[in-house]
């Protein structure tokens, strides 16, 4: 349910309703446009008289049900684009977002290398994992607590955000202390509980989609983040599984338009996990830039082929750096830009 507000509905007006709605058990997310401001109704069961108690409040120009089971996700209850903003990167703008980074966060060296010629090509936010979901448990599954304290060195070496998987509820606090973004992978897109803690901090939360989870699914996950108060999610897709296997996933691009109609939220691509495989990353991302993304997400490695996670699709720092102009080339031809990388990488230091 939504209740729309006047125009020139005053502040004592607007929370006046919203102190109703809460009185009566339910919960009121608010969104203010320049035009108009919107007081999104949850909760369950929603009382059939609710309507006309609303209606008569002072300021309350109408009340409207809505159907749609995801619901802050959507644009009915808030009709503005979401914008992040991440230490000074904006996400959700008209300039396209580049996380790279390695896949594992395996020694400093390796770590702090990557950021800094990443970073010179034009990536504005660092990736790399310190937990790793790994499908045998005898596979590296990252350096811990270690790993974070690198990944954070690296990012404020090179002055970028870092983002960086979080796996269980009760690693939410140790890796908030070291990230900028939260990562729910695509095998917790649906870790319901995972997903209520991190919508309870205030740091931004980046929800890659299952691999088999529908659209509506994928927003519903992003759903269970707002529900507890944290707008700040940003949907990623990095492909399905079906009955291919020349690529290691099957990226649905199409699901970036149709997740961009359906919801305000931020939608980033992960060609690297889509493709699995470093020679059709760079089609992949090109599509992805195509596709109206606001955001890449390609993993980078000094030696892709000595990695201890992900070797196959990870690319070499020549690779990346020949990619970012072409991606540029392709977000110029769809009226948009990628964002400018904003410093200079210069031993060790940053350069603005």
């Amino acid at each position: 349910m939504i209740i729309v507000m006047t125009r020139g509905s005053d502040r004592e007006q607007v929370n006046t309703v919203v102190e109703r709605v809460k009185s009566l058990g339910l919960g009121a997310h608010l969104s203010e446009g320049e035009e108009v401001t919107i007081i999104g109704v949850v909760g369950s069961p929603l009382p059939s008289e609710l309507e006309g108690t609303l209606e008569s409040l002072p300021g309350v120009e109408r009340v409207v049900r809505i159907s749609k089971r995801f619901k802050l996700t959507g644009w009915d209850f808030h009709p503005q684009p979401t914008f992040i903003d991440v230490g000074g990167v904006r996400i959700g703008g008209d300039e396209i977002i580049m996380i790279a980074g390695p896949c594992s966060v395996e020694s400093e060296e390796q770590t702090v290398s990557t950021a800094k010629s990443v970073r010179a090509a034009g990536a504005r936010i660092l990736r790399g994992g310190a937990y790793k979901p790994r499908t045998s448990p005898y596979e590296f599954r990252g350096l811990g607590e270690r790993g974070l304290e690198i990944l954070a060195k690296a990012g404020q070496e090179t002055g970028m955000p870092v983002i960086t998987e979080v796996m269980s509820p009760t690693d939410v606090e140790l890796i908030g202390q070291y990230a900028d973004i939260y990562q729910i992978g695509a095998r917790n897109c649906q870790n319901y509980l995972l997903l209520e803690e991190v919508g309870k901090t205030r740091k931004p939360v980046m929800i890659k989609r299952g691999a088999s989870v529908s659209i509506e699914e994928w927003l519903l996950a992003a759903e269970y983040v707002m529900a507890q108060g944290n707008p700040d999610v940003i949907l990623c897709e990095r492909g399905l599984r079906s009955f291919e296997t020349a690529t290691r996933f099957t990226l649905d691009i199409g699901a970036v338009a149709v997740a961009k109609q359906l919801s305000h939220l931020p939608v980033f691509v992960d060609p690297s996990h889509a493709a699995g495989k470093r020679v059709y990353v760079a089609s992949m991302s090109l599509a992805g830039v195509a596709s109206g993304a606001d955001g890449l997400m390609i993993e980078v490695h000094p030696s892709p082929d000595h990695a201890m996670s992900d070797a196959a699709q990870q690319l070499t720092f020549d690779q990346f750096d020949e990619l970012v102009p072409r991606m540029r080339s392709v977000a110029q031809a769809v009226g948009r830009d990628l964002a400018p990388s904003g410093a200079n990488v210069h031993s060790g230091a940053v350069i603005a």
